[in-house]
C-alpha cells in the first residue's frame, strides 16, 4: 500500500486542528524527525505517543529503530487516517482510540518503554504528573509543552517560573528544554511558543506514599506562595514542621530547594 503523504492524507480525510481537544498539528518533517532524534536510541524500545492526530510525530518515530510505537488518540476523526497508518507500518504501529488521561499509559507495552509526544496542550501537565507518579517504569519522556509549561518544569529556586510542577518533575527526573519551536510550525499557529523537554527518570524513585506527600507539600506552599511558609503550611504542622525540617518559617515557597521539599514531604510521609 502506498502511503499519501501527511498534507495528502489531512485532506482526503478532511481532518483539522479541534480547540476543544488542545490540538496544534506539527506537520514539518524536520521537526518530527528531530523530536524523535531527541528522545535517543530507540533500538528495542517501546514508545507511547500521546495525541497522534494525523500522524506526523508518528510517521517520524516508525522511522527509527523502535520495536513498535504505540499511539493514544481521542479523537475520533483522527481514527480513520491513523487505521490506514496501521496499515502501513506492518504490526510495528498499535492504536489504542481512548483518553489517555483514563488509562494506565504503562500498561500498553513492555519494558524498555518511552514516552515521545507532541501533548495536547489542556492535558500536557497533568499527563506529565501522572508520568511521574510512575517514573521507575519509564527509560525517558521526550514531550512538547508550551513554551511557559516548559519554563515551568526547568526552573530553579528564585526564578519567576519556579513552582509544583518544576518541584515534582526535576524531583524524580533530570529535566532539560532541548528544543524550541514556533507557532508558525504548527497548523493551526497558537497564540505561545513550543518547547520539547526531555526527562530521564533518576534511578531513585520515590514510594507512591512519599510522591503523594510531596504533592500534598508543593500544593500547599505554592498555592499560598506570598505567604511565609510557617502560614501556608500551617494545615500540616507549619512552624512545627518547619523546625523539624530546619526551615526558617518566614521563608516563602519559591526559596525552598528541592531537597528541602523532599524532607518536608518525608516528615508527613506517613510510611517514614
Amino acid at each position: 500500500m502506498t502511503l499519501p503523504s501527511l498534507k495528502d492524507a489531512i485532506r482526503i480525510h478532511g481532518l483539522d486542528a479541534k480547540k476543544s481537544f488542545g490540538q496544534h498539528f506539527l506537520l514539518d518533517p524536520g521537526i518530527v524527525a528531530r523530536i524523535a532524534a531527541l528522545a535517543g536510541d530507540m533500538t528495542g524500545r517501546h514508545v507511547v505517543e500521546i495525541g497522534p492526530g494525523p500522524g506526523g510525530l508518528t510517521r517520524a518515530l516508525l522511522d527509527t529503530k523502535a520495536e513498535a510505537i504505540h499511539a493514544v488518540e481521542i479523537d475520533q476523526r483522527a481514527w480513520p487516517l491513523l487505521d490506514e497508518l496501521v496499515a502501513h507500518a506492518a504490526g510495528r504501529l498499535v492504536l489504542t482510540k481512548a483518553d489517555a488521561t483514563s488509562i494506565d499509559t504503562s500498561g500498553l507495552c513492555p519494558a524498555p518503554r518511552k514516552v515521545v509526544a507532541n501533548l495536547p496542550y489542556n492535558v500536557g501537565t497533568p499527563l506529565l504528573v501522572g508520568w511521574l507518579r510512575q517514573a521507575a517504569l519509564w527509560e525517558r519522556m521526550t514531550l512538547m509543552f508550551q513554551l511557559e509549561v516548559a519554563e515551568r518544569i526547568c526552573a530553579v529556586p528564585d526564578s519567576s517560573h519556579y513552582g509544583r510542577l518544576g518541584v515534582l518533575a526535576q524531583w524524580c527526573a533530570d529535566c532539560t528544554v532541548v528544543m524550541k519551536v514556533p507557532a508558525g510550525a504548527f497548523s493551526p499557529p497558537p497564540k505561545v511558543e513550543s518547547a520539547v523537554v526531555d526527562l530521564i527518570p533518576k534511578a531513585e524513585q520515590p514510594s507512591p506514599a512519599l510522591f503523594k506527600a510531596m504533592e500534598h507539600v508543593t500544593h500547599l506552599a505554592f498555592g499560598q506562595r506570598r505567604k511565609m511558609l510557617r502560614a501556608s503550611l500551617r494545615p500540616i504542622g507549619g512552624e512545627a514542621l518547619l523546625e523539624k525540617a530546619g526551615i526558617l518559617a518566614t521563608r516563602r515557597a519559591e526559596t525552598l530547594s528541592i531537597e528541602e521539599f523532599a524532607t518536608l514531604a518525608r516528615l508527613v510521609c506517613p510510611e517514614r
